[in-house]
Parts: structure tokens; sequence; C-alpha cells
């Protein structure tokens, strides 16, 4: 964070912040990809998620993890970050094992498993993005 000014205050001075939280603003609904890292989520999607505050209000959020257990530890820390920054939450989730359905650990290729889960996500995050607009409006 490079601000004099934490993000729940609105007041974003550098220009990265502000095409950044003008960017988050234009969408009702967002889809997370994280990897997992030490049991979490990378620190970059962290400072991502930091820099704006309002923007993300009530909203929805849909989360996909991968890593060498899906990405599960990762998913949950991002459902903890997401009611803090009251970004609602879908149920449903992807969660990717880099060993089943990535080939030589580089090159996605998910199971065929995965596909009701897919539609379901996405199902759901439209279904809160359309009832949080209410809330915005």
């Amino acid at each position: 964070m490079d601000a004099p000014m934490p993000p729940s205050m609105g007041q974003y001075q550098g220009e990265h912040t502000k095409a950044w939280t003008a960017k988050v603003a234009q969408f009702d609904g967002y889809v997370f990809v994280t990897p997992e890292y030490n049991h979490s989520i990378p620190g970059v999607l962290k400072n991502a998620i930091d820099f704006a505050y309002a923007e993300w209000n009530n909203k929805a959020a849909a989360f996909v993890s991968y890593g060498t257990v899906g990405g599960i530890r990762a998913a949950e820390h991002l459902r903890t970050i997401a009611s803090a920054i009251q970004l609602a939450h879908v149920n449903q989730q992807l969660a990717f094992s880099l060993f089943t359905d990535f080939e030589n650990l580089s090159l996605f290729k998910p199971a065929e498993h995965h596909d009701a889960a897919v539609t379901k996500l996405f199902a759901e995050l439209e279904a809160w993005s359309t009832a949080m607009k209410s809330l915005r409006d």
C-alpha cells in the first residue's frame, strides 16, 4: 500500500489506484482465480484486493483455486477477506489439483467431473450479482 489514507476512506491518490478502483467499480460480480501458496493466497492478490474498498461492497464473488490439494485453503482465506470488504461469496467453488487437473503440473486439463460445478458456480454468481445490485441502487 502506498497511499496515505486507507482505502475505506475512498481518497485515492495514485493514478494506478484510481485506474484499478475504476475497473473494479465497473462490475457486479467477480471470479477470483488463485493458486495456493503457503496455505493461503499470494500476496499480490491480497494487495490487489486491499487497494479498493467501496468498489467491492455489496457485490458478489466466486472462487476458483488450484494447488496440490486443490487450493482449498486459499479459497477459504478469500472467503474471510471477501466478508471483510462486504463482498458476498457464493457457496459453489472450483478446486483444481495440480496432480489430476494439470498435465505435467503446468498444462490445464480439468477433469470432466468439474463440468457440473462450473455451471452451478456461474449460475450462483449471476443470481447473487443480480440480487446484490438492488443494495447499491
